[in-house]
């Protein structure tokens, strides 16, 4: 699997709860670090994050063919907070 359908399966889950996410994916193999920003997040704890997350790869990880996966996820507040 490539880092683009790493993005794909990500984007198919949230695009549809906000149309302006931005996921950036790096990692090749069976290793990616993900990075969401998306307002869905917004009065989300951490742990709820992640598993939305985690729902679009859930597949992907069960057949083995992501195995390591470092998300990071953040509302655009936070994102742009983060340069500030």
């Amino acid at each position: 699997m490539d880092a683009k359908r790493v993005e794909d399966l990500v984007d198919g889950v949230l695009r549809e709860a906000d149309a302006d996410v931005e996921i950036r994916v790096d990692g090749a193999g069976a290793n990616y670090n993900i990075t969401v920003v998306s307002d869905v997040f917004t009065d989300q704890r951490p742990v709820k994050r992640q598993q939305t997350v985690y729902a679009a790869l859930r597949e992907a990880i069960a057949a083995g063919t992501i195995h390591a996966v470092n998300i990071q996820t953040y509302t655009r507040d936070e994102w742009s907070a983060r340069d500030a």
